[in-house]
């Protein structure tokens, strides 16, 4: 059986395709991609944008330890709502991802339960205390595509340092969780007059900037390959572009809460709007705009971070940290950003595919004769409305609820399969 995919404007950033085409797909991978095209079984993408499955290189699925926030299968399938079709795990799991086996357990558990692809990242240290590094080469070896102890950043620099030079032996690029533990003294919320008004301890921005300075000094000294995750501050943002300016072998994410809300989220107490790093101010979402707009920040990435409503239910101070993010993340692009006009529609969707996959080398990202067939289907101008009830993931954690936003999936494709089609 072939499917003809027709009607659709393809967009690919790899190949710098934009324009009306049909892809043919014969078992799991493209065959043509060309005009009058046909086949087995017709999708019509009228009005539609054709691209890759979309790319995300900062999710966490909580498996193992913590499926009842989330599992690789719930995860995924929540991917594949929101377009993707290739996502990065992260390590911070109970117990971590810190040793080949533990990788190995995520890929069989990938293949065995997740209807898209899943790419683990590995510890940057054993059991992700910050003390000893991991054996990088062995991970490498089974599969883990990055190193991090994302949700913790690694205090020492001596350590930090050698886990640099070591990752980057092994051909595997740093994922830096940029944070100054020292500062944040139990902060709960970006520190500024709302934290003030609300009694609650804040986080400073400096917590961030101090740390994304460092990893850029280090990464100078040992010319390494490194990645920062989720900026969310306006001096991030200057920093990095310096750096880069600087020759320095970096790149950047941010996440759609960074550029869409403010702390002033916070003020109703709302514990579905608290994240680490945290909602800053009206300054630092101008500032990631226009990181976006030239180019300082690389690519668009969820940090997907499930919890369940019993977790979040709590004050503000003991709630956890972390929203999900699969199934709205390209609404709030297209929305956010393309609609305004800071990102074309073709720049903001190679920011969602092949920027990521080819910051960590991913085999994804692109439409290709001959390989994979991993599409995503989206109505651009479609609208909806956010409604937690009816997400795949197994958590309901949004800041997003009730919103209004455009850029509807409709369809997204897997290895030639459906693994997700709208109702």
């Amino acid at each position: 059986m072939t499917l003809v995919i027709k009607n659709g404007d393809v967009i690919d950033p790899a190949s710098k395709t934009s324009m009306p085409l049909d892809i043919l797909i014969e078992g799991e991978h493209i065959a043509r991609i060309g005009k009058d095209l046909s086949g087995d079984e017709l999708f019509d993408a009228s009005g539609c944008v054709v691209c890759p499955g979309l790319v995300d290189i900062h999710v966490h699925f909580r498996e193992p330890g913590f499926e009842s926030k989330e599992t690789i299968a719930s995860g995924s399938r929540a991917a594949a709502r929101g377009g993707f079709t290739s996502v990065v795990t992260m390590p911070n799991t109970q117990p971590p991802i810190d040793n080949g086996g533990m990788v190995e357990f995520v890929n069989r558990r990938a293949r065995e339960t997740a209807c898209i692809k899943i790419w683990p990242a590995a510890a940057a240290t054993k059991g992700r205390a910050g003390a000893e590094m991991t054996e990088m080469a062995e991970l490498k070896a089974v599969g883990a595509v990055a190193v991090t102890d994302d949700g913790d950043d690694i205090a020492s620099s001596r350590v930090l340092r050698r886990c640099l030079e070591y990752a980057d032996m092994c051909g595997l690029t740093y994922l830096g969780h940029c944070e100054d533990a020292s500062l944040v003294e139990g902060g709960a919320m970006n520190a500024g007059l709302n934290s003030t008004k609300l009694g609650l301890s804040g986080m400073p921005k400096a917590m961030e900037e101090i740390a994304v300075d460092r990893l850029m000094r280090l990464a100078e000294m040992t010319k390494s390959k490194v990645h920062v995750c989720h900026v969310s501050s306006a001096g991030s943002v200057e920093i990095v572009r310096r750096a880069k300016a600087r020759g320095i072998r970096v790149t950047c994410e941010t996440a759609p809460h960074y550029w869409t809300l403010t702390d002033d989220a916070v003020t109703t107490f709302n514990t579905n709007a608290k994240m680490n790093p945290p909602l800053r101010e009206e300054e630092d979402v101008a500032a990631i705009k226009t990181g976006i707009k030239d180019g300082t920040i690389d690519c668009i990435a969820t940090d997907h971070a499930p919890h369940t409503p019993t977790e979040k239910d709590v004050e503000f101070d003991y709630a956890p940290f972390g929203i999900v993010g699969l199934e709205t993340s390209l609404g709030l692009v297209i929305t956010e950003l393309v609609e305004p006009g800071i990102l074309t529609l073709e720049r903001a969707v190679e920011m969602m595919t092949s920027a990521p996959a080819r910051i960590l080398e991913l085999p994804a990202g692109k439409l290709e004769e001959g390989k994979p067939a991993d599409i995503a289907i989206f109505d651009p101008k479609a609208e909806y409305t956010v409604d937690p009830a009816a997400f795949l993931s197994r958590s309901r954690n949004t800041p997003f609820a009730g919103r209004r936003l455009r850029g509807l999936v409709k369809a997204t494709l897997c290895d030639g399969r459906f693994v997700y089609r709208a109702p």
